[in-house]
């Protein structure tokens, strides 16, 4: 596809009614919306609509100036059209679709008159490359106005002339932290950086866009625009010695956090310093060449379907068409001030809802609401809440050691010690205090929800509300239903679960259900590989090296080995001799060590639990004692190379995941990839369990598997769906076409 083949096709597209204008005294005010749409993005048709309106602009005498503004809430333009991804068959493509935006904004930049970008809400991708080719840039101070490049998240780099614009605002620094991170900068550092010009209430947004225009077309305003700030933007920023050092820091700390494993931040600092060392328009060649690789690219394959399964999971409500109306939450009551219990009151009062925070002695309450107070005025420290925010969240979080307050919740969610006696004894109680629409969720990690059920009167309302550590950070929330949980109870717990911020995939009910199930197999493995020889920390090397953010080994001492016990004898009672725990591991949990939590397990830790290295003496443990078989180094030993280490991990892992899918545990081959990716770290540039096994092939998985059950019996025993699927010829994901 030539470029000229690309913008013709734009212009045929348009809609026509993306913009609208209003012109007020020679002041043109365009405002962004397009119809059938709750976000602007740049796609075809607002692109040629833009493009007819500049040449309007151009031509028209009685336009002085321009305030570019729009209809949507909370959003002035959320990026480019990612389905537009779906059309690039080949790199030419991509990079014709780079150098049309690069042209798009230019004209822009170099309209006759000066143009005012009045933004407020979220400003990301495309959009800010948009604003970035503005006269001038005016936010709101709403919390809702954030402006970023995530393009990162995408596998790609900014391709509409970002990668030039921005360095040359801000200076190298910052712009290379925005580009390579993704992360949404705020309205008040927006305004620090530079990034912006001015900031200003939302009700007088407009108006003062307006009155800006009008002082530029009278230059009596004149932008202020020092891309090197103090001492270090001018011994940094300012010149070509000191950008080489920024650039070789940038490129560290990207290899550092990333293993290389992404491609897409590295080509994004070659093509900051290409533009910067041999000037603008080379900047945009090299820009447009790179976005076209990395586009095409398997990384950006894998992370463009997670966006579009993300946002398909967005309005899915976990049951079938037509699904009831959720209820509203506003009152809960959590069981349990600890850890997890104190997390999920952390993030339900940052949501506004009331919490009655339960357990059993006023110390522990204490302890708990302090934990919840922790996670608050971290936000606070980091200016992200007022002082009179952090107090009204504090208020809706009340503790108590008895059930007073439970008459008029809607939902109770019970996180208390993983044994089903003692949940059975404090959900029965409260069953009898509640309203009846009440939902009653258990955070269990393990244990099967239709046991928990058991012996209650109302158990059409329970089911299974599977946070993650720690609550407020980790992304997921895996609702566990039964075939007796009620429509409108499923909705409610994934309405509520979005609430609070969570990617939401509802499972079928199970023994581990089935991020537990895929983990334990995993970590399990893992441990097998220990009794072998490795040393601990080879083990964990080779996982991250394959794209998991920690190690199986300090997975475990991260959860807890106490806990491991608990989920290891339940896993092990329900599947028998693939899910039984490695003997070493077995020894070092029985030896009493707890993990980082109590400073003592595979990993050393100091007083602030910091990790430190391997612990030496916990080998003795493992091997019984037997010197013979602990590992003298981090090398192979006993002939087992890091990649095998790999494929027994990760094999066990994908093929639990296709046995969840064909007991129908898993409701979608999305689903399970979604869980994996955002509950337990599975590699995101690899997809998820159900896309690798599309990269690498069924019919290869299949004859690992086969090669390693004959060596390992009953472990590897591959997943009768795989078998199937491996002689029929079928994929979990279509070939061509949109991934969900």
């Amino acid at each position: 596809m030539t470029e000229t083949a690309y913008e013709e096709d734009e212009r045929d597209t348009a809609g026509g009614n993306a913009i609208t204008t209003e012109n007020r005294s020679g002041i043109l005010v365009v405002t962004l919306d397009q119809p059938g749409d709750p976000v602007n993005k740049v796609d075809r048709a607002l692109g040629a609509e833009l493009e007819r309106l500049l040449q309007t602009i151009d031509s028209d005498r009685t336009i002085y100036g321009v305030v570019v503004t729009s209809a949507k809430k909370d959003i002035f333009v959320a990026g480019a059209d990612i389905e537009q991804f779906l059309d690039f068959k080949t790199e030419q493509d991509a990079e014709n679709a780079s150098r049309y935006g690069q042209r798009l904004f230019n004209l822009l930049e170099r309209a006759r008159v000066p143009i005012v970008a009045a933004i407020h809400g979220a400003c990301l991708g495309a959009g800010l490359e948009f604003a970035l080719a503005c006269r001038y840039r005016i936010c709101t101070d709403h919390p809702k106005t954030v402006l970023a490049l995530p393009e990162v998240q995408l596998g790609i780099i900014p391709g509409a002339g970002g990668t030039q614009r921005l360095p040359r605002l801000i200076g190298v620094r910052h712009a290379l932290d925005m580009i390579l991170t993704g992360k949404n900068i705020r309205a008040k550092q927006a305004l620090q950086m530079g990034l912006v010009d001015e900031m200003v209430h939302p009700a007088i947004l407009l108006e003062v866009a307006i009155r800006r225009t009008q002082e530029l077309i009278d230059r009596t305003l004149k932008p202020k625009r020092s891309a090197s700030k103090g001492f270090a933007g001018v011994a940094l920023d300012g010149n070509p010695l000191g950008r080489a050092v920024v650039f070789k820091k940038a490129r560290d700390g990207v290899m550092a956090k990333t293993g290389g494993n992404y491609p897409a931040p590295l080509a994004a600092i070659d093509v900051v310093r290409a533009g910067l060392s041999r000037g603008f328009e080379k900047g945009l060649d090299e820009e447009a060449r790179v976005f076209g690789q990395m586009a095409l690219t398997p990384v950006s394959r894998e992370l463009v379907f997670l966006f579009f399964a993300t946002t398909a999971l967005k309005k899915d409500m976990g049951v079938p068409e037509p699904a009831p109306e959720p209820m509203p939450v506003d009152k809960i009551a959590v069981l349990g001030a600890g850890f997890m219990g104190a997390g999920i009151t952390s993030v339900a009062v940052q949501q506004d809802t009331l919490v009655r925070l339960k357990d059993t002695d006023l110390a522990k309450v204490g302890i708990g609401l302090a934990a919840v107070r922790d996670v608050l005025k971290e936000r606070l420290e980091r200016k992200q809440i007022t002082r009179q925010r952090f107090e009204d969240m504090m208020a809706l979080a009340g503790g108590t050691i008895e059930y007073t307050g439970f008459g008029n919740v809607d939902l109770v969610i019970e996180a208390v010690f993983e044994d089903l006696a003692v949940k059975h004894s404090v959900l029965q109680v409260v069953e009898q205090l509640i309203p009846s629409h009440a939902v009653i969720a258990s955070n269990t990690s393990t244990i099967p929800i239709a046991r928990i059920a058991e012996g209650m009167r109302r158990s059409d309302r329970v089911l299974g509300m599977h946070f993650f550590s720690p609550v407020h950070k980790m992304p997921l929330l895996e609702v566990i239903v039964t075939p007796r949980t009620a429509r409108d109870a499923t909705v409610t717990a994934v309405a509520y679960g979005r609430k609070l911020g969570k990617t939401v995939i509802v499972v079928n009910d199970g023994p581990g259900f089935y991020t537990t199930r895929i983990l334990s197999a995993y970590i399990n493995e893992a441990g097998r590989v220990l009794d072998e020889g490795i040393a601990i920390d080879t083990v964990d090397n080779a996982l991250v090296e394959f794209g998991f953010p920690v190690g199986p080994i300090t997975l475990m001492d991260e959860v807890g080995l106490d806990v491991g016990k608990k989920v290891g004898l339940t896993m092990a009672e329900a599947f028998g001799v693939r899910m039984v725990p490695g003997e070493g591991v077995r020894r070092v949990v029985e030896s009493g060590r707890t993990g980082r939590k109590g400073r003592s397990g595979f990993y050393l830790y100091d007083e602030t639990g910091k990790k430190g290295g391997v612990d030496p003496s916990v080998y003795e443990v493992i091997h019984a004692g037997d010197r013979r078989a602990i590992p003298q180094s981090m090398g192979p030993v006993m002939g087992i190379e890091k990649q095998e280490i790999v494929n027994r991990c990760v094999l066990a892992m994908i093929n639990e995941a296709a046995r969840c899918l064909e007991e129908g545990i898993l409701r979608s081959p999305r689903d399970g990839d979604i869980g994996a990716v955002f509950g337990i770290g599975f590699p995101p540039f690899r997809g998820g369990p159900f896309r690798y096994m599309d990269y690498v092939g069924v019919d290869e998985v299949l004859s690992q598997l086969d090669t390693l059950d004959g060596r390992y019996p009953e472990r590897f025993k591959p997943a009768e769906l795989l078998v199937e699927m491996a002689h029929s010829r079928k994929r979990f994901y279509p070939a061509e076409g949109k991934p969900v």
